[in-house]
């Protein structure tokens, strides 16, 4: 149920394979327990192997499209978490609207995004190799990096432009999506350079 793909400094990043799309991970992190980004369908046995990684303690939204049996998690005791403007689209089931105070630990934090939705966002894991679970926010282009793409029912455009402008001030070395295919998908290390030069492609007109 959970493969491995990567191990960091105090922390491991693992892939629940028992979904797809969107694609869900869990982070066991030394300091902040276990954080699941996006919902996985509950069951019993996930629940229980997630406990052997990792005390679970979060479930972060990225953004709507990642909502499965938050009820159901949030019975597990999990905290849920959510941008403050994606909340309303969530039907209410979010314990902590995120804003810019909001810190999980002192290397855990949030990059507002929105433009796929009106309140996408990413987690970052700022600690050297720094990681960011970015949602829907990129997804992988034909090489397997993350990129921008846009879509004809984003909440703006505009505003993803302007996201994804700015990472280019952000230092990370892997980037992981809500899309993830095994045989193609590219998530690091390396991610960084690989992302924005993808990025800087599509803005280019490349």
């Amino acid at each position: 149920m959970l493969e491995t793909l990567a191990e960091l400094r105090d922390r491991t990043i693992y892939r629940v394979t028992t979904e797809s799309a969107p694609a869900v991970y869990y982070i066991a992190d030394k300091d902040a327990g276990g954080i699941l980004v996006n919902a996985p369908t509950w069951s019993t046995a996930l629940a229980a192997t997630l406990r052997d990684a990792a005390e679970p303690t979060y479930l972060f939204l990225p953004s709507r499209f990642g909502v499965r049996d938050v009820e159901a998690w949030r019975g597990e005791g999990l905290e849920t978490l959510a941008w403050e403007p994606e909340v309303a689209a969530i039907d209410g089931s979010i314990d902590t609207p995120l804003n810019s105070k909001v810190k999980l630990t002192r290397t855990i934090d949030f990059l507002p995004m929105s433009g796929r939705t009106a309140g996408s966002c990413a987690l970052r894991l700022k600690n050297k190799p720094g990681a960011i679970f970015f949602g829907p926010i990129l997804e992988p282009g034909e090489d397997g990096w993350p990129t921008l793409v846009l879509h004809d029912d984003d909440d703006s455009s505009e505003s993803r432009l302007f996201g994804a402008l700015g990472l280019q001030d952000v230092t990370f070395d892997y980037a992981f999506t809500d899309t993830f295919d095994p045989a193609t998908t590219r998530y690091g290390p390396g991610a960084g350079e690989a992302v924005n030069a993808a990025i800087s492609g599509v803005l280019e007109g490349d």
